[in-house]
């Protein structure tokens, strides 16, 4: 070990910043005692005359009340998002808003949205927040979604939005600021995690932090899976203009965030789950080993130093695996008493003196989504708007950007450094309609 990374993990991890070095409103991104947190809906056909409610009088409003939803961002899983708030019984999908024409047009005839409440370009989702919507649920390209979030608050709109929330550290701060702007206009704000609504990883998560594998020794976070963007491959191909950039974002470094932060935040946020702080600092490496087209690299390989020394090895990759496993979304966390071992869509399970034989849910990338919309549905009705998902969904973003930044660099790059800098990311918007 070389004395900078020697520095870091034996010298800087004892000696954390105060809130004055992280986030200027969020103490809790910083190292502190460990503390816990906090079935599906049948479709039910939507009424012709049903009611829909506006934020203002979110409590308390009768049973056949609706909220007037707006899709910002209509592709694939845009679409499948809101058809899970349209089979939930408590939402009406009412507009949508996308860069692209055919993607609103195609919400438009799945969901029988009004084409007249379709919106395109850039400034589409502007127009959708001027219409009767009571909510919006984000489902745009990473880079968006802080832009998008902000005008929803300041428009009165209860927000949804999916991960990643933000692709640098400017968009994290962002995020924090609507989150904190909605819970004073009394406005819901929920980001959507699948395993931070599963039950198993909830039951895991309450027992490791109550003790059951004692003291954190070391800890490993893996996402081994395939390229998730096929389809996008052949659209970058053909050429890399603005537009298609935008219609292929998934393989854009600027529009995802990288792979770092767009895909492997699942399995970094179960690692910032179960530490439960920030991390003191990061290195690694990582590269374009494989892909031919786009920006985002396949594979990264980080070590992120978390207080007392304790370690998460990293890695991650998006190319085939023949077969090897392990696979997926893992993580693991060795303590002095037991291991906690969890798999996305597999067993949740600890070992050791506290045996827990936790359970699996191979469903979680749908009920996940379908138990978030039913507790955005219930935050709105009971007015309940705390919106704790949101700093902790800051604090695993920031986690994928600072093993992201170490990456590029190849230095360590420390956590105090990471938010001072503040780098931001840039997409060129010329050529693009608004």
């Amino acid at each position: 070990m070389s004395s900078e990374l020697r520095r870091v993990a034996t010298g800087v991890a004892h000696n954390q910043p105060h809130s004055d070095d992280c986030l200027p409103s969020v103490n809790h991104l910083q190292p502190k005692a460990i503390v816990s947190r906090r079935g599906f809906v049948a479709a039910a056909a939507a009424a012709a005359s049903a009611t829909i409610v506006r934020p203002e009088s979110a409590r308390g409003y009768a049973a056949n009340e609706k909220v007037a939803l707006g899709l910002v961002g209509c592709g694939g899983r845009g679409v499948w998002i809101a058809e899970l708030f349209a089979q939930h019984g408590g939402y009406e999908v009412v507009a949508g808003a996308d860069y692209f024409a055919d993607r609103v047009n195609n919400l438009a005839e799945k969901l029988k949205v009004d084409p007249q409440r379709c919106y395109t370009g850039l400034s589409g989702y502007r127009r959708l927040l001027d219409s009767k919507v009571d909510a919006v649920a984000i489902e745009s390209p990473p880079f968006f979604h802080p832009e998008q979030a902000a005008a929803a608050v300041d428009a009165g709109k209860h927000v949804y939005v999916a991960k990643p929330v933000a692709v640098d550290v400017p968009g994290c701060r962002s995020i924090e600021a609507s989150g904190k702007k909605a819970t004073e206009k009394k406005l819901c704000f929920l980001v959507d995690f699948q395993t931070r609504a599963d039950e198993f990883f909830r039951e895991a998560l309450k027992r490791v932090h109550e003790g059951a594998i004692g003291k954190f020794a070391f800890g490993e976070a893996t996402y081994h899976a395939g390229l998730p963007f096929v389809g996008q491959l052949a659209v970058l191909k053909k050429g890399d203009d603005p537009e298609s950039r935008l219609r292929a974002w998934g393989l854009d470094r600027v529009l995802s965030g990288d792979i770092i932060t767009e895909q492997n935040i699942h399995t970094l946020d179960v690692a910032s789950w179960i530490m439960n702080t920030a991390p003191v600092a990061a290195w690694g490496t990582g590269g374009r080993k494989l892909r031919e087209v786009g920006s985002c690299w396949d594979t990264f390989s980080i070590t992120f130093v978390y207080p007392d020394n304790v370690g998460i090895a990293f890695s991650s990759r998006q190319f085939e695996g023949y077969g090897s496993q392990p696979e997926g979304i893992r993580n693991r966390m060795f303590g002095t008493d037991g291991v906690l071992e969890t798999s996305y869509g597999g067993q949740v399970l600890i070992r050791g003196k506290n045996f827990w034989r936790g359970g699996s849910s191979p469903a979680i990338y749908k009920q996940g989504a379908v138990t978030n919309i039913a507790e955005f549905h219930d935050n709105i009705k009971a007015g309940r708007c705390d919106n704790p998902t949101v700093p902790e969904s800051v604090r695993s973003n920031l986690v994928t950007i600072l093993g992201r930044t170490a990456a590029y660099k190849g230095e360590v790059i420390t956590w105090q450094r990471l938010l001072a800098d503040g780098e931001k990311l840039e997409f060129d918007l010329k050529g693009l309609k608004s």
